[in-house]
């Protein structure tokens, strides 16, 4: 999209300041500068589309990746359209939206229309597919200790459920190669494995597995894969049909900055049929994957926004959004990697990573060193405490400024320093 027909159709959204808590209401004002051509202005522009909190640094975007305000000011105008015309809009148009809109989504990353939904985040997409698929006591499946939680658990409740058999690999940090990574998975695999889960880029330390490669190999040994993309989709290009999975799910409300609870699930066209959905729909052809869709009366105004996420990252480019990312993490990785008593918990390799990394501090635990880094220096992030993952992941956006990453380098150092 040319970024003047961006400005004026953010320009013509609903006033956001009657709607705005009283403390934002006197720092808040749309920006309807031109964006510059030059790499330096267009960031500085771009932070003038966030509504930043003062009270500290924030790097834990990879949690909630809020919305700037040009698509905040659009989110809030469907939130009134939809509150306006209520029942009316829910029994007529509101599915036929929801299916335009998924249909960008599936042109956005390389899959056809029939195989995509909109969810409400990665977990509910990934859950749909491990709890919905038809094991049999004895089945066995594979996934990481340092993937997510929530994905973990279910694993482990339909081990109870089922009797299936859960094997768990660790990935490395510092990976050989990837021959060594797909080999990792490879070596679990047996007659019995009927699922394997990888993630497509790891939460806790932004580290990006060679998944087309864990993919085809394990397609040789008759596997189907689920890839978590949670942290994917509008952080770096993503052509899902090129990585060969089964199943796909991620959450937009991270990098594509959309509202908070919305996500995408994507199904190869040929593994549809044998899920089973979580909530029973009307569609009973069980070749169609809106049978895997029915989420009851939600806030269909979030379904449109994401719409208008889009359109901002079409005005960035997700080639330009993924650079400038993959530069912000190196920034402050690179200048960290040799400082005594630090500790980077992610590849060196630059296509490994790319605007996620984790950090630590030996000797200091994750828990006080996030909590040290808000209270003396006030920097936000997250503690992890994992298996080999000890630090705090560090999540910049795209409005972060060099600048505020040397703050936290010299807070770093600092705390090294003390050790």
């Amino acid at each position: 999209m040319e970024k003047r027909q961006f400005l004026k159709r953010m320009g013509q959204a609903a006033v956001l300041t009657p709607f705005l808590p009283m403390g934002l209401q006197a720092q808040y004002s749309m920006c309807e500068a031109p964006y510059p051509k030059d790499e330096e202005g267009f960031w500085k522009r771009i932070r003038k589309d966030y509504s930043l909190k003062p009270d500290y640094i924030n790097l834990e975007n990879g949690y909630y990746n809020f919305i700037p305000q040009p698509t905040l000011a659009k989110y809030i105008a469907h939130m009134e359209m939809v509150n306006y015309e209520g029942s009316y809009y829910m029994r007529t148009v509101q599915w036929e939206n929801k299916q335009k809109v998924a249909d960008r989504l599936a042109n956005m990353v390389g899959v056809k229309a029939e195989e995509l939904i909109i969810t409400r985040n990665a977990t509910e997409s990934l859950d749909m597919i491990i709890g919905g698929f038809p094991w049999k006591a004895g089945d066995e499946a594979i996934f990481a200790i340092q993937d997510y939680g929530s994905m973990q658990d279910h694993f482990n409740q339909i081990a109870k459920r089922f009797g299936i058999v859960n094997k768990v690999v660790s990935v490395p940090n510092y990976p050989e190669s990837d021959e060594a990574l797909v080999k990792l998975y490879e070596e679990q695999i047996t007659l019995k494995t009927k699922l394997l889960m990888v993630s497509h880029m790891i939460n806790i330390t932004g580290h990006i597995l060679p998944v087309r490669k864990i993919c085809d190999m394990a397609h040789k040994h008759g596997v189907e894969v689920l890839v978590d993309g949670a942290h994917c989709i509008g952080h770096f290009g993503v052509d899902i049909s090129a990585l060969h999975c089964d199943y796909y799910g991620s959450s937009l409300h991270k990098w594509l900055s959309t509202p908070l609870g919305a996500g995408l699930l994507y199904v190869a066209e040929d593994k549809i049929p044998k899920i089973w959905p979580l909530m029973a729909d009307y569609s009973k052809d069980e070749t169609k994957i809106k049978r895997l869709n029915h989420t009851g009366t939600h806030p269909v105004h979030t379904d449109l926004a994401i719409n208008d996420a889009i359109d901002y990252l079409e005005m960035i480019g997700i080639q330009r959004k993924e650079k400038r990312m993959r530069y912000l993490q190196r920034y402050w990785s690179d200048q960290l990697r040799e400082v005594r008593h630090i500790v980077v918990n992610t590849p060196l390799e630059e296509h490994r990573s790319c605007g996620i990394a984790n950090v630590g501090v030996r000797h200091i635990k994750p828990a006080d060193l996030a909590n040290t880094l808000l209270e003396e220096f006030n920097i936000f992030t997250v503690a992890i405490d994992h298996v080999n993952v000890q630090g705090c992941r560090i999540t910049p956006n795209v409005y972060t400024t060099t600048e505020e990453l040397d703050r936290f380098v010299s807070a770093m150092k600092t705390l090294a320093g003390r050790i």
